[in-house]
């Protein structure tokens, strides 16, 4: 396959990936633990806990992928997107669903850091952009994903919204294993299985050392536990004001609707002017819209905040992954990207757990205020240790 194609078929798998994951993921998931009797906190740990499988393998896998190859590890993951939406209507206790929801995350956690390697590896000179355009499909999950199972749950009910999850997922399986990828693998200096820890330390190694790859992966992490708040708790919260599970599926489908056609653009922007300012003004976006939602209960007005907070997510993204790219060596681009899913993955499954606990202890005006707040810090923090470099 050309370079075009390659990218034309990551971008097309990943746009079935996340459709199937964010049908499960909002609105039904905290609306379906829920209806199992789950407290916040329990609500919390439960959206979180996908994301704890991210934090625990993004990394090695992305070195993994520096080793075996892309190809290798994309066909886990769209084997773990595929699969696990089916098991959904057989759950009945909260035990259980969390237990799935740690092996669902297997699918971002071993795709997401060897498709935007394979991307980076592919486009080069025009990484920005190409990122920007690769996470914009991915988003496009998000802006179909809530809006089908926000409909399907309401007029269907939960198990219709996981089957057709399940069946996006299998789409995806069917293209990738269909169309052959074409990217190279590593070459490797060592034979064997006993050379795999070695490659897989040094990718650790190079990455820990990377300054920039640390900083930035970590302010994209405050961005995430704002993220991750809003996927436990606005589904709550909209049904709260009086809207319904369709109406707060529309919420994160603005706000993805805002981000894919942002990223694309936004990730140019920053070939041009640069990744920096571009990350700290959608920090600063992303935490004014955050911390108006409590305040709103009108459904046009939510919806204003949420693609605002889309558009901050679009800006604060397309930049990130681009300057971690950038940041990274050639050969450790896997595990550099892996780190920064690893470091976002530790902040998304912060959100629903801090989001918990405040919500259960203080208002939802009260813990999106605090949250909001650590999105300005990390910003002014971010724009400190960046200087100094």
């Amino acid at each position: 396959m050309t370079t075009s194609r390659s990218f034309v078929l990551v971008c097309t798998v990943g746009i079935f990936c996340f459709v199937s994951y964010n049908m499960v993921r909002m609105p039904a998931l905290s609306l379906f633990a829920e209806s199992l009797g789950a407290s916040p906190e329990r609500i919390g740990l439960i959206v979180s806990v996908s994301t704890i499988t991210g934090i625990l393998l993004k990394l090695p896998s992305g070195a993994l992928s520096d080793i075996y190859g892309r190809r290798f590890l994309l066909r886990i993951g769209v084997v773990a997107f595929g699969l696990p939406p089916f098991l959904y209507p057989f759950i009945t206790d909260l035990d259980a669903l969390t237990a799935l929801r740690f092996l669902h995350g297997m699918a971002t956690a071993m795709f997401a850091p060897s498709a935007l390697a394979t991307v980076a590896e592919l486009y080069r000179e025009r990484r920005g952009a190409a990122l920007g355009t690769y996470t914009a499909c991915t988003q496009s999950g998000s802006l179909l994903g809530p809006f089908l199972g926000g409909y399907l749950i309401h007029t269907a009910g939960f198990d219709t919204a996981f089957v057709t999850a399940g069946v996006f997922g299998c789409v995806a399986m069917v293209l990738f294993y269909s169309l052959h990828l074409d990217v190279a693998v590593p070459h490797r200096t060592e034979e064997g299985v006993r050379a795999v820890p070695s490659e897989m330390w040094k990718g650790f190694a190079a990455v820990v050392k990377n300054k920039k790859v640390l900083i930035t992966s970590t302010t994209d992490a405050a961005k995430m536990i704002a993220n991750g708040a809003l996927m436990a708790f606005l589904p709550l919260y909209g049904v709260s004001v009086g809207l319904n599970p369709g109406e707060v599926g529309m919420l994160f489908t603005v706000q993805a609707f805002t981000s894919f056609f942002s990223k694309p653009i936004m990730g140019r922007i920053s070939d041009r002017v640069g990744r920096q300012p571009l990350i700290i003004l959608g920090l600063c976006i992303c935490a004014g819209t955050f911390a108006c939602i409590p305040y709103v209960a009108m459904f046009p007005v939510l919806l204003i905040l949420s693609a605002g907070f889309g558009f901050g997510e679009a800006v604060v993204s397309s930049s990130s992954s681009a300057l971690v790219a950038d940041s990274s060596e050639f050969k450790r681009l896997g595990a550099g990207l892996g780190m920064q899913g690893t470091i976002m993955d530790i902040g998304h499954a912060s959100g629903p757990l801090l989001a918990g606990l405040l919500i259960a202890n203080l208002s939802y005006a009260q813990a999106f205020a605090i949250i909001a707040g650590i999105q300005l810090w990390a910003a002014g923090m971010f724009w400190v240790m960046m200087k100094r470099m």
